[in-house]
């Protein structure tokens, strides 16, 4: 009997369009989860092989002779492109400026806006190249030590025990990486 045994059969060319938007659909699907899914593996990959492309190895203070005043030196390890250390904070308070030498004057220094850190380099924060000054911090003690941040421009902030040494009692700075 007609009709007593569910819906019509589909025609032939509705059966095809049925097929099609089945397989369209399900393709669609599978495409959505491997994209999803790739690109979370991707990011899983990256995110466990990346390292930051700026590192700072040790960081040394000379224990202030003046109350307050004082230079920091820094080792910076740059595996990237080229960045700026724009600007620098203590936990013991006081200012930073970045020092830099006088070109054809021997020993004198300058106050400069920021240290160009090259691509691929490693730059030594040292007492007679560029480095750190600190004024008006509060007062540091030999065999102690303190935090610097260093902020770059495109790194970001970077925090590193600085150790305050005492070259007048054999204490001196450590400089290694």
């Amino acid at each position: 009997m007609l009709g007593t045994d569910g819906p019509p059969a589909p025609r032939p060319r509705q059966r095809q369009r049925r097929a099609r938007a089945v397989t369209a659909a399900r393709a669609g699907a599978v495409a959505c989860v491997l994209a999803a899914g790739g690109g979370a593996i991707a990011g899983c990959d990256q995110a466990a092989s990346a390292s930051p492309a700026i590192q700072v190895g040790t960081a040394s203070i000379p224990q202030p002779t003046v109350d307050g005043t004082t230079d920091a030196y820094v080792i910076i390890l740059n595996k990237g492109t080229a960045d700026r250390l724009v600007s620098a904070r203590t936990s013991d308070g006081g200012r930073v400026a970045f020092r830099g030498p006088v070109r054809g004057e021997s020993g004198a220094m300058r106050t400069v806006p920021d240290i160009r850190i090259p691509a691929a380099t490693t730059v030594r924060l040292v007492p007679d190249g560029f480095h750190l000054l600190i004024t008006g911090a509060r007062p540091m003690h030999g065999n102690t030590s303190i935090t610097l941040t260093l902020v770059f421009a495109r790194a970001g902030s970077i925090s590193v025990q600085a150790q305050i040494t005492n070259p007048q009692s054999g204490g001196s700075s450590y400089f290694r990486y």
